[in-house]
């Protein structure tokens, strides 16, 4: 019976070009990495690789790839000289001769550094620079999606609560990258309850570059969330037929949006309402039973704030002399008006001053008002006296005032 022969592997340390860029296609393909980036990394390690092992090299090292070709190589340059002082940028004449005859003292010479010249730990530095690499790629590709996602809406998948500080832990998803991010407690809405698995719509507040990676900053309290839900749930606010100009939130308790359209036909607080009130009850729903106020933004400050003041009915609203630049404004209502304006805890006078950027001084109808232009005058007597004070302040710290 003939015996079987078994071709015995040659073992080899060359480099195999074909493998080579199969492995870059390959990565490209799983991790989205381009080739170009991919080549930039192999090449710096290569480079790192053999200089650990061999002082003296700098940049004298170069590395020729040839997809091809399937060809892979590196080359060490040399100059020729008398005396060698470097060798590992240096080469003698007799030695260059011995591969290239033509060599003449002065030139610089090309030296094919072999795979095999690289030793276990040289490789292995290569081998952390590839995959570091990789991972900033993968890293900027993250940032990259995720950044065009802030003050966006995303839905996440809750992955982890930390039971100590109540941390959610989410997986987001933007195209085809992921990530996770952390809703701390700060920025959950009180009475929320989460599960993992639970889908969550949370608002992206910002998008940071960090040593381990990009950091998402997320939110459920932030007023930017009523603003996307309204997007979501309302075509006219998505199209631009409604403008939603302004949101005060104190998130799990009430919200107060103030919207407007340039159509004339077109009902800004009916459009958001939706039929029925279904469209503000979807997003009421989704903030666990948050109070929205919709009111309709005016350029006449006075009918805003009267606005922004409902439901209580507002009699008067006189604009009061700006102290710098707060802007501030005295309302006149009704007495049995009075607590509904304020509001309970004073929430309601409180969202409307952040949905206007008005200080509101609310004032019964039976109450004695100052005249406005004691206002005035007691605002300007003020604003000289703040004046005069820095003014006093910045001498004393010039040394012009001696102190007593």
């Amino acid at each position: 019976m003939a015996k079987r022969v078994t071709k015995k592997a040659v073992n080899s340390n060359e480099m195999d070009g074909k493998e080579f860029f199969e492995a870059i296609h390959q990565i490209e393909q799983e991790k989205g990495i381009k080739p170009g980036y991919m080549m930039e990394k192999v090449t710096q390690a290569l480079l790192s690789a053999y200089r650990r092992d061999h002082e003296g090299v700098g940049d004298n090292l170069v590395i020729e790839a040839d997809e091809t070709t399937h060809t892979v190589r590196l080359f060490l340059k040399k100059d020729v000289v008398e005396e060698v002082d470097n060798p590992g940028a240096e080469i003698s004449l007799e030695e260059a001769r011995r591969s290239l005859p033509q060599a003449e003292l002065g030139d610089t010479v090309r030296m094919e550094v072999k795979a095999r010249s690289f030793g276990r730990i040289a490789a292995q530095t290569a081998r952390q620079v590839i995959i570091q690499g990789i991972r900033e790629a993968e890293q900027g590709m993250i940032y990259d999606e995720f950044s065009t996602k802030e003050h966006e809406l995303l839905t996440g998948v809750v992955t982890r609560i930390d039971p100590r500080s109540g941390a959610v832990s989410l997986r987001l998803h933007a195209g085809d990258q992921f990530t996770d991010a952390y809703l701390g407690s700060g920025e959950q809405v009180k009475g929320e309850h989460y599960m993992e698995g639970q889908r969550l719509k949370v608002y992206v507040v910002e998008v940071r570059k960090a040593t381990k990676g990009p950091q998402v900053l997320i939110s459920r309290t932030h007023p930017g969330l009523v603003k996307r839900l309204f997007e979501l749930e309302v075509p006219e606010v998505y199209d631009g037929t409604v403008e939603i100009r302004s949101v005060a939130r104190e998130a799990g308790s009430r919200t107060k949006m103030a919207v407007w359209s340039p159509e004339p036909n077109v009902d800004p607080i009916g459009a958001c309402v939706g039929p029925r009130g279904q469209r503000v009850n979807t997003i009421v729903e989704e903030l666990k039973g948050e109070k929205i106020d919709i009111i309709r933004w005016s350029e006449d400050p006075g009918e805003y704030i009267a606005a922004a003041l409902s439901p209580a009915d507002v009699i008067s609203v006189e604009e009061l002399p700006p102290a710098g630049d707060a802007r501030s404004c005295r309302v006149v209502v009704p007495d049995d008006q009075l607590s509904l304006a304020i509001g309970k805890e004073g929430q309601n006078a409180r969202l409307a001053a952040k949905l206007t950027g008005y200080k509101i001084d609310i004032k019964p109808s039976s109450a004695p008002l100052e005249p406005i232009e004691e206002l005035i005058a007691q605002a300007e007597t003020e604003a000289a006296e703040d004046a005069l004070e820095a003014a006093m302040a910045q001498a004393e710290e010039r040394g012009e005032i001696p102190e007593e």
